[in-house]
């Protein structure tokens, strides 16, 4: 432990001091390389979203990479051949048809093709490499250990741009710190892979050289910092008992936050039935994470300067802070949508719901109740079931084929599924996230002149959303929101005059 807290010593002091304010990772795409950007430049951390980016980079392509972005990263790969692969495979001149479907990336699965783990390397480097360039400001990438295949040529390439902290929830990510110290020796790393219905106890595995993509001298790579997602003083501990290298910190999360949460704890009702539900069990002891000595920041309903200020006086280094963020004028989700959900703010009438069963992971998400959304399921709102990105396919043990491995999705057309040995009920009320957060940021696949449907996901909690719009308007921004938490306001820009009329807000 000695050694390894030496290490940590030192690779602190490269970073100075520690960020009070750390922007959310949200994905797929709300945390754009703009917004972590915008937030990095102020002094605290800007964090894009690792989940799904190669499939958000070559739709980027495919849309023409307006304003040549993209383009200017490609150009800085270390490895110039692979960068015009991804090009060639998806770059279209001026952008494809509205009517035209994107171009799809293979699923992921194992053994990967190389072509999958380049397009990952690559598409990582692109997206930290855009938010690191032009200042020296901390920036972090955020991914879910939920999608595990995907994670190892991942991590490469955000390390291949630098990037300053790893990030990671959904799950407990024992392995990430080990293969974080692994790849910056470019040496071989593997993590395990959970395979559903293992009978046999087959251990399964991605093990990943880093060294097989590259030809020629290596560059050097820094460890990057690694702070793990969690939901309890109890995964805090495991964490820093068991995980393969050292965890540099924790983002201790409260179940009000956007996204997936932690699965709660059952709560008894009064006949005895065990229900899904949050409860005072499910808050963590901050009093043992902090005896931990490692640095925390809290999430989930900490977006104001008292909160900031209550998490710092519980020893907290900061807080990390995602809806607020989400609805700035830096961050992925399309225009529209953002309108209507702060029109629905400013009007009082918005409602975030917590459900049990939308999410292939089988995990809670938080979904914001919108028209023409996912949540509007059942409501005139249809979608076909279809699986194509696979993002969140669990795999199963499949001990008639050659690697032993299948892919299923209870969101997936449902005699697919069952024919793979999936029980139907799990497919009940399942909705595509793969495919509903890409339409949420302008990506949405079309099929037949049909269109995906949109999710959104946020946090329970707007009032700070409602603050910062009152003082900067709602086409508000990152440094607004920085200002609002640090108390250092700005002056909004002249297209973000706010007028009141009928105590709606117009921009």
């Amino acid at each position: 432990m000695s050694e390894k807290y030496s290490k940590y010593k030192e690779f602190m002091k490269t970073l100075g001091k520690l960020p009070e304010i750390i922007q959310g990772g949200m994905g797929i795409g709300v945390s754009i390389w703009r917004l972590a950007k915008a937030v990095s430049q102020q002094g605290q951390m800007g964090v894009v979203s690792g989940t799904a980016v190669d499939s958000v980079i070559a739709r980027r392509l495919q849309l023409g990479d307006p304003g040549g972005d993209i383009r200017r990263a490609l150009s800085n790969f270390p490895w110039q051949e692979t960068a015009r692969k991804v090009l060639d495979n998806f770059f279209i001149p001026g952008g494809k048809s509205p009517k035209d479907s994107f171009k799809l990336l293979s699923m992921p699965s194992l053994p990967m093709k190389r072509e999958s783990a380049e397009m990952l390397i690559v598409s990582n480097f692109v997206e930290v490499f855009l938010a690191k360039e032009g200042h020296d400001g901390l920036v972090g990438i955020n991914y879910l250990e939920k999608i595990q295949i995907p994670t190892l040529p991942s991590l490469l390439g955000a390390m291949l741009a630098g990037v300053d902290f790893v990030l990671m929830g959904a799950g407990i990510p024992l392995a990430i710190p080990g293969a974080l110290d692994g790849l910056a020796r470019w040496e071989p790393v593997e993590i395990k892979i959970n395979v559903d219905e293992n009978t046999e106890k087959l251990a399964f595995s991605h093990h990943f050289d880093p060294t097989e993509f590259f030809p020629g001298e290596l560059p050097e790579l820094k460890r990057p910092g690694f702070l793990a997602i969690i939901s309890s003083d109890i995964i805090a501990k495991t964490m820093v008992r068991k995980a393969t290298g050292y965890v540099d910190g924790f983002i201790v999360e409260y179940h009000i936050a956007g996204g997936h949460n932690a699965p709660p704890r059952k709560v008894r009702s009064i006949t005895g039935d065990t229900e899904p539900g949050f409860g005072p069990r499910d808050i963590p002891n901050l009093g043992r994470i902090k005896d931990l000595g490692r640095p925390f920041w809290l999430a989930g309903g900490y977006a104001s300067p008292s909160k900031l200020k209550e998490a710092m006086d519980t020893g907290a280094t900061g807080i990390q802070v995602g809806t607020v963020f989400a609805y700035s004028k830096e961050s992925g989700i399309q225009p529209d949508i953002k309108e209507k959900v702060l029109q629905q703010c400013l009007d009082g009438k918005i409602k975030v719901t917590t459900d049990f069963r939308i999410s292939p992971t089988g995990y809670p998400f938080k979904m914001v109740q919108l028209k023409d959304t996912i949540s509007d399921m059942g409501n005139g709102v249809k979608r076909k079931r279809i699986c194509d990105l696979g993002y969140l396919r669990q795999p199963y043990f499949k001990p008639d084929s050659e690697s032993k491995i299948g892919y299923r999705c209870p969101s997936e057309p449902i005699k697919n599924y069952t024919k793979k040995g999936g029980a139907e009920e799990d497919t009940t009320g399942r909705g595509c996230l793969c495919n509903g957060l890409l339409a949420t940021i302008g990506m949405g696949q079309t099929r037949s002149n049909v269109s995906e449907i949109p999710v959104v996901t946020s946090g329970e909690d707007f009032t700070n959303v409602i603050e910062i719009a009152k003082i900067s308007g709602t086409k508000y921004r990152a440094i607004d929101v920085i200002g609002y938490l640090t108390g250092k306001t700005t002056e909004p820009s002249t297209e973000n005059v706010l007028k009141l009329e009928s105590e709606k807000f117009v921009t």
